[in-house]
Parts: structure tokens; sequence; C-alpha cells
């Protein structure tokens, strides 16, 4: 198998938030994660580092909190302060683009919960039906208090793409909490 030397697993994802206060908030008390540490303020008292290890600017200023969805998903906010920080929130077709998708066993129920926590749920749940790789995948978008596009997605055993290949998909079986 060809990759990283050692590679056990994705260890984290991170995003960068613009008010960390509120996406912890969020994350924990809308969504469920469980708040595993923070830290901060992280700056470069020499002026090289932050540039060098993380690709900002020199006087950069962070704040981390990680938290952790159920038993294997890790995420890492980061509030920064920047000289040159840009504010505009990607659209998933802009380059840098994203999303989170949360597994979940009923699609429908889980956007009435996210719309009676004042969340917007970007239109109505869907049933992928164009017979191809996940034809049955139930999902739909929704979006966090800043623009952060998430996604619930229920993926039912038995997809298309399974009778081509040998690879799963990780499909989680029971609830994170």
């Amino acid at each position: 198998m060809s990759g990283i030397p050692g590679a056990r697993a994705v260890h984290h994802l991170a995003l960068t938030v613009p008010d960390l206060e509120q996406a912890v908030a969020f994350f924990t008390e809308v969504l469920g994660a469980e708040p595993v540490y923070r830290t901060g303020p992280v700056q470069d008292p020499d002026g090289g580092w932050m540039e060098r290890q993380l690709g900002v600017h020199p006087r950069a200023v962070a704040w981390i909190a990680m938290l952790r969805f159920g038993p294997v998903t890790n995420l890492e906010l980061f509030e920064y302060r920047a000289p040159d920080q840009r504010r505009a929130q990607p659209r998933n077709s802009d380059w840098g683009g994203h999303h989170l998708a949360i597994a979940v066993a009923d699609v429908d129920a889980a956007a009435a919960y996210l719309r009676s926590r004042g969340v917007e749920v970007m239109g109505e749940p869907e049933t992928v039906a164009d017979g191809g790789p996940i034809d049955g995948d139930r999902w739909v978008y929704f979006r966090a208090p800043w623009g952060l596009q998430l996604e619930l997605i229920d993926l039912p055993p038995g997809l298309p793409y399974e009778r081509e290949t040998e690879a799963r998909l990780y499909c989680p079986t029971g609830e994170w909490s």
C-alpha cells in the first residue's frame, strides 16, 4: 500500500471560526460535541514561527479548542486575529470550500431538531435516487450561525458502489452520546 509511512488514521479536522465562544457553544450545546481542551492565545514572539509552521501572518494570534464527536471524530477550532485576515466564508464551490457531514439515523428528525433550535436548514431532506454510487443516501445541508455549511446524512447499507469495490465507507451503527 502506498501513502504516508506509519499512517494510522485521520486524527482531526480543523476549522477557523470567527468567534470561538460562539462556535464551541454551537458544536457542544446544539450538535452534542464534547469539549476536550482549550488553549491560547498562541502567538509568535520572534516573528517567524507562525508564518513558517502555519502559513499565517507572523503577527497572527490564535485561540484553540479541541472537541470530540462520538468515539472517533476530533474537531479542532481556531479563532485567529491577523493583520491580513480574510473574513469571507468560502462557498462549497470556492477553492477551500468545505463542509462537515454528520451521520444520523433519521435525517428528517435531525433536521426538525435543528430547526427547533433556530438553526438554518437549507431546503428539505432529499434522497438520492439517480442509480449512482450512493443511490438511497438521504441528506440535507444546514448552517452554523456564522455561515459554515454542515450536512446531515444517512447512508443505508448496501449502496450501489459496494458492488464495484471491496472498499467501504465508515458508517457508525450507534449514537455517539
